[in-house]
């Protein structure tokens, strides 16, 4: 069985970045939301290369991480966050957003129960251990 749950920060840039290493999966205008009034519908842009829609831009996705200044790199195999902490990972960038900061890798952080406009999430099935 599985449950539905936040992919870690390293889990999103994973499925964001789709097997490339550049800033953006792609063309970010071709791709993602940014620039514009509102938040967009999804799958109304290109998908990545692994059919994932809207990574970049239109919110900004909270992630099951707590916030840290950096990633804990001793594990490159999906390293995760702190134990704890006030904030949580927000990545992805949002509509309002310039484009720099739609990076595959830029990282944001922000208490959860703050609710903004431009803030989502993306669920994803978690295998019970």
């Amino acid at each position: 069985g599985c449950n539905i749950g936040l992919p870690t920060e390293a889990q999103w840039e994973y499925a964001c970045r789709a097997g490339t290493t550049g800033p953006f999966a792609g063309n970010l205008a071709e791709m993602g939301w940014n620039g514009v009034s509102s938040t967009m519908p999804v799958g109304q842009k290109k998908p990545n290369a692994w059919g994932i829609y809207d990574m970049h831009g239109n919110v900004s996705e909270w992630c099951a991480d707590y916030w840290a200044d950096s990633y804990d790199l001793t594990s490159l195999t999906d390293p995760i966050g702190p134990a704890s902490d006030s904030c949580r990972v927000c990545r992805g960038g949002s509509w309002c957003y310039s484009p720099k900061f739609c990076r595959s890798a830029k990282r944001n952080g922000d208490l959860p129960e703050r609710a903004y406009y431009d803030f989502g999430f993306r669920v994803v099935l978690v295998p019970e251990k």
